[in-house]
């Protein structure tokens, strides 16, 4: 489905589908405060991690995933994980990278363009269009921004909102 929203003279395209996420493990540098430019300062010092230690790749897959609902969480608690897809063997010794698994499960994904105007409008629209799909968000999966970076290439990343 392609869904357009006119806000501010502007077009927001979101190809939205679903899709089921197997579970991963991912390597992560969590960040806690303020969403905001902060975040993406946490997410460029993993990218850079990544570089320095030859595991950002074509094939990579980098994933932004803001852990708390601000507007139930005060901001100076809100936690952000820049985060890695990694090997379920990966090891690493540096002490700032901290790993988990993520959970798989049913997602509704929007793919929207990769720049912070368009990744805005997507979270103020998204809701109502999940609602208007007729599918339920699942509470007990964060929301997870995806940034393939094959997709980055085209300009492009990915809003996984956890549905049932």
């Amino acid at each position: 489905m392609l869904y357009i929203c006119r806000k501010n003279y502007k077009q927001i395209k979101m190809d939205t589908r679903t899709e089921t996420m197997q579970p991963c493990t991912i390597a992560y540098m969590r960040r806690t405060g303020a969403y905001g430019i902060e975040c993406k300062a946490v997410m460029e010092q993993l990218k850079l991690w990544a570089k320095q230690t030859n595991n950002l790749n074509d094939d990579s897959i980098v994933l932004g995933i803001a852990l708390d609902n601000p507007e139930e969480t005060a901001p100076d608690s809100c936690r952000y994980d820049a985060c890695l897809v990694v090997s379920n063997d990966f090891h690493t010794d540096d002490t700032s990278i901290l790993t988990r698994e993520l959970n798989g499960g049913k997602y509704c994904v929007f793919t929207v363009a990769h720049t912070t105007g368009s990744i805005q409008k997507a979270w103020s629209t998204m809701f109502t269009e999940i609602s208007t799909l007729g599918y339920n968000l699942d509470f007990s999966r964060p929301i997870i921004e995806r940034y393939a970076m094959k997709m980055i290439r085209k300009h492009l990343c990915e809003i996984c909102v956890p549905i049932r």
